[in-house]
C-alpha cells in the first residue's frame, strides 16, 4: 500500500534567499478556483501575507478571489480594483500593520501553467508603476501545477524553484 501525501502549503525558493510559502488557507482557497472543467472560467485575485521578521522569508497568508468589478471568462481574468483595494486596506488595519500586499495570482487552464504575454506585460507594468516595498510575487494556479514567480522594481520576474518542506 502507497503512502498517499496530503498537500496542505507549497513552499518555493526565493530568487535571491529566503523562502516563499504559500499559506494552508491561501493554497485551499487558490485550489478550489482550478479549471479542470470547460465550463470554468479564469479566476484570481491578490496575495496578503508577511514578511518573517529576521530572515528573507514571507508567508502568504490570504487571497482576495473573484469580487464585483471584476472580469472573467474561460481565457481571462481582469482583476478591478476598488474591492481588492478595499480588501488589502482592511487586512493592513486590522493586523495593524503586519498583513500587507505581496502581489496577485490567477489560474489557468492548463496542467503547468506558463504566463501569457497579457500576463508578462502585465506583471512588468506593476512592477514599473506601483509602489511596494521590496518585491511582488505572481502566482499561477494551473490544473497539476501552482507555479510562483517573483518581481523586483524595474526588473523582469524570475520563476521560482518548489521545495519539498519536511513536517
Amino acid at each position: 500500500m502507497s503512502e498517499q501525501r496530503i498537500v496542505e502549503s507549497l513552499t518555493y525558493a526565493r530568487a535571491q534567499a529566503g523562502r516563499l510559502q504559500i499559506g494552508t488557507e491561501a493554497f485551499q482557497t487558490m485550489r478550489r478556483y482550478i479549471q479542470d472543467q470547460a465550463h470554468i472560467p479564469e479566476a484570481g485575485g491578490v496575495l496578503l501575507g508577511r514578511h518573517i521578521l529576521g530572515t528573507s522569508d514571507i508567508v502568504i497568508d490570504v487571497v482576495t478571489t473573484p469580487l464585483l468589478g471584476d472580469r472573467q471568462n474561460r481565457f481571462q481574468f481582469f482583476r478591478g480594483r476598488q474591492k481588492h483595494q478595499e480588501a488589502i486596506d482592511r487586512a493592513w488595519h486590522e493586523s495593524d500593520g503586519t498583513c500587507t500586499y505581496l502581489g496577485e495570482w490567477h489560474t489557468h487552464p492548463e496542467l503547468d501553467p506558463i504566463p501569457s504575454i497579457i500576463d508578462q506585460l502585465d506583471w512588468q507594468r506593476k512592477l514599473f508603476r506601483d509602489h511596494f516595498s521590496e518585491v511582488l510575487f505572481f502566482i499561477i494556479v494551473g490544473i497539476a501545477k501552482i507555479r510562483a514567480w517573483e518581481g523586483q522594481k524595474y526588473k523582469r520576474p524570475v520563476i521560482l524553484d518548489q521545495v519539498e518542506v519536511a513536517h
